[in-house]
């Protein structure tokens, strides 16, 4: 039997900046609520057995209209939260998320490396299958998660470059099989 993930990136939200709201607290920008919105119908006509979201704020308000669409609450797992890369938004920031990519198995200190990330994205990703009894969950997370879960469960062609072109937001479809996974989205 394949079990099935729909994994949503948020919608536009406020960029991090040192002064501003910590990253569980980065609301959806207006522009990012309305794109939330204009993606209920479609994530609630996937008739989810289970709603499921990063507990960051941005993550919980692009379900926010599906939810109310379809009556579920939203569970929060901070398993989906983004990557806790140990690094804070600055000079330098985007080099090394590159060179991450690269290397994998690096972290910077205090925070964890994108090979983590992935065994962290597929061990909960897989989790929520258990109980979906052939139904989708709906998945609310972030770009780093949604990219190295993809990369996790064999997608090809996810790197750097996917990832920095990924859409905000973005939907992934994953269907898993004992022996393969089909996925669609933007980009695949």
């Amino acid at each position: 039997m394949r079990s099935s993930l729909i994994l949503v990136r948020h919608a536009r939200s406020v960029p991090p900046t040192p002064d501003g709201p910590g990253d569980y607290q980065r609301p959806l920008t207006d522009s990012g609520k309305a794109q939330a919105a204009g993606l209920a119908d479609d994530l609630a006509a996937r008739e989810p057995r289970v709603i499921v979201s990063s507990p960051y704020l941005r993550a919980v308000q692009t379900l926010e209209p599906a939810a109310r669409i379809l009556g579920m609450p939203i569970r929060t797992d901070p398993q989906l939260q983004e990557w806790d890369s140990g690094i804070v938004p600055g000079p330098g920031y985007e080099r090394y998320y590159e060179e991450s990519w690269a290397y994998p198995r690096r972290a910077h200190p205090g925070g964890e490396s994108l090979h983590d990330l992935t065994e962290r994205a597929i061990r909960t990703l897989t989790g929520l299958l258990v109980d979906c009894a052939g139904r989708p969950a709906l998945v609310g997370s972030h770009g780093t998660f949604i990219s190295r879960a993809l990369l996790g469960f064999g997608c090809p062609g996810i790197d750097w470059d996917f990832h920095r072109a990924m859409p905000m937001p973005a939907i992934y479809h994953l269907e898993i099989g004992a022996r393969s996974v089909r996925a669609a989205g933007p980009g695949l």
